[in-house]
């Protein structure tokens, strides 16, 4: 005689139900697809402040948790709250699955921000830049103008600058908007000259024939005005945002002499923080591993050097140098959604921007 199975109570059914909507979430979250906002405006035009888009972890790979003791659908922190997320008492090696790609020149790419070193390594803070060079790559920047192997890059369609906007009179937030200008990108200047604004090469040449603007000027640094904050020491090589390298970006397999104070002082940073070593000293532009003094070194993995497409409104590669292959969360893939926070509600939804591809 067979027993009739028990009816499920339907708290267990809501509770059964929202254990599988988790996993079944969690899952294609690391699997294949991540949601991600665009917070700031490094990387406008090419992507706005509102922007909704979904992240391909297929495209590279998916890489397997290193942190796996985690709470399902968070990051650093449990929601609302300051309470760590996560246990570091158990941490496996960086592992990726097959992927359709690699990453490739000027691809956008998210990535976990290399120098947040507060946190493990895939659950640093998530950023979005373009790689505009890849492994063996060298790069140069002339003039604004990135070089790649001695040959001009090709520059994003949307790329944006900083521009001094030079009139006597007081301009409303509907003009700037009007020329498509982020009014969070609009600083005026404290003597009422003029502002500071972020746009297009195109826009600025369309501003300066505005009646009442006397001038529109590039704000960029010139050859030689080194910046200190510029990676590796741009006081010390006289580079800026503006004018820098060259520089090679390191690759899995390459190998470099030690011998020369140079690649010293452009590559033991990254060397002493994202090569695994665990025993490594820096003394006197001299590198020891588990005391052993290092004439030549054999990078262990790939590098890229990540730059936004608001090429003075982004804090990037020029300053915090190159991203570990193990830091690529996955490729930037579509928009699915696009709010503009200055509009009302009925314009506030951008609509010409749904599931447009992002290139």
């Amino acid at each position: 005689m067979s027993r009739e199975k028990k009816k499920k109570s339907p708290t267990r059914e809501w509770v059964d139900a929202l254990v599988f909507a988790v996993i079944a979430a969690s899952l294609i979250r690391w699997l294949f697809l991540e949601p991600f906002t665009i917070p700031t405006a490094s990387m406008e035009k090419s992507l706005l402040v509102g922007d909704f888009l979904f992240v391909s972890k297929m495209h590279y790979g998916t890489r397997t948790p290193r942190t796996i003791i985690q709470m399902p659908l968070t990051h650093q922190t449990i929601w609302g709250t300051n309470i760590p997320s996560y246990s570091e008492a158990v941490k496996l090696p960086y592992f990726r699955l097959p992927g359709f790609t690699s990453v490739k020149r000027n691809d956008v790419v998210v990535f976990n921000y290399p120098v947040e070193f507060e946190h493990p390594s895939d659950l640093k803070t998530n950023y979005i830049k373009r790689a505009v060079a890849i492994p063996g790559d060298v790069l140069e920047i002339r003039n604004t103008q990135i070089y790649i192997n001695g040959a001009p890059a090709e520059n994003p369609a949307n790329m944006q600058f900083a521009y001094e906007l030079m009139t006597a009179r007081r301009l409303s937030m509907e003009f700037f908007q009007q020329y498509d200008i982020n009014p969070e990108s609009v600083y005026p200047f404290s003597d009422g000259s003029g502002y500071m604004i972020s746009t297009t090469p195109a826009t600025a040449t369309q501003l300066s024939g505005v009646n009442g603007i006397t001038g529109v000027n590039l704000r960029s640094y010139k050859e030689g005005m080194g910046e200190p904050d510029i990676m590796p020491d741009g006081a010390y090589y006289s580079w800026n945002r503006d004018n820098f390298g060259p520089l090679e970006i390191p690759g899995k397999g390459w190998t470099i002499d030690l011998t020369d104070e140079d690649n010293v002082r452009k590559y033991a940073f990254t060397i002493e923080r994202f090569e695994g070593h665990k025993d490594i000293k820096i003394e006197a532009n001299q590198i020891y591993i588990e005391g052993r003094l290092i004439e030549s070194y054999t990078f262990n993995q790939d590098y890229f050097f990540m730059m936004g497409d608001n090429r003075h409104d982004s804090l990037d590669s020029r300053y915090w140098g190159f991203v570990p292959e193990d830091h690529i969360v996955g490729k930037a893939w579509f928009l699915w959604l696009s709010l503009d926070k200055h509009r009302n509600m009925f314009n506030k939804i951008r609509w010409r921007r749904f599931f447009n591809p992002i290139n």
